[in-house]
């Protein structure tokens, strides 16, 4: 029977990003996506796991994006019932406010491409199986899980601009949040990314983020960040 994941979006234009749907058709897995603007949230019951993609929204922001009152619901929900779920950037961290971080402005922001480490217990964790360490990361995000961690966190990642990149829970390995967007770093997702998010770019730094150096660096990494992430993704798979 074909597993089905339900993938929480949260904008129109900020979809799976082409190397998830290229990792479910190869684990003929069913994406069905759910509309969080639309603020219906599905039963964990109804699904073999979830995905948490990223957005413009801050976790905190539900005066601004109301649907995140629903959202926050749910993965209460998905949590209790032990579904596997991965949060991925917006999803990581919504994922640690539900389980009890603490979630505000990282010290810097973290735009492109990037490079992430593995702890001991990430090299030991089956979400990263067949990576080398560390490996490129493709980031997209200004806010962060906020020191000091839990303490029922495991840390899997981390990198000079983050120290949380990755994080599982202790004796629940089928919950896991990555900080960065491999799911989305082919350069046509990118280009997409670019345009819609040209004003909140140009916002963070008066040295702009150049078009072309950014898709210059993903053509570079291409290839193994597309590898990788059909590898992680795969992992996550064996946990439904």
């Amino acid at each position: 029977m074909t597993k089905k994941l339900a993938v929480f979006q949260h904008s129109p234009w900020e979809g799976p990003g082409l190397f998830l749907l290229q990792a479910a058709k190869l684990n003929k897995i069913e994406l069905i996506i759910i509309k969080a603007w639309e603020k219906i949230f599905p039963d964990p019951i109804d699904y073999d796991g979830f995905i948490i993609l990223g957005g413009s929204a801050n976790v905190h922001e539900e005066d601004l994006y109301p649907f995140l009152v629903a959202e926050k619901k749910s993965l209460q929900e998905i949590l209790a019932a032990n579904t596997p779920c991965l949060g991925i950037c917006l999803g990581h961290q919504l994922l640690a406010d539900a389980l009890g971080a603490q979630i505000g402005p990282n010290f810097c922001y973290s735009i492109g491409i990037s490079q992430a480490f593995l702890t001991i217990t990430g090299r030991n964790h089956s979400i990263f199986k067949g990576f080398a360490s560390p490996f490129p990361t493709f980031k997209w995000h200004a806010q962060a899980v906020i020191p000091p961690v839990p303490r029922h966190f495991q840390i899997l990642a981390t990198s000079q601009e983050c120290q949380v990149e990755a994080f599982s829970i202790k004796e629940r390995p089928h919950i896991i949040g990555i900080q960065f967007d491999n799911n989305a770093a082919h350069p046509d997702d990118a280009t997409a990314w670019y345009e819609q998010d040209h004003a909140w770019l140009s916002s963070l730094s008066p040295a702009p983020i150049d078009k072309g150096h950014l898709l210059a660096e993903l053509a570079s990494k291409k290839d193994q960040i597309e590898l990788q992430f059909n590898l992680l993704f795969s992992s996550f798979c064996t946990m439904l």
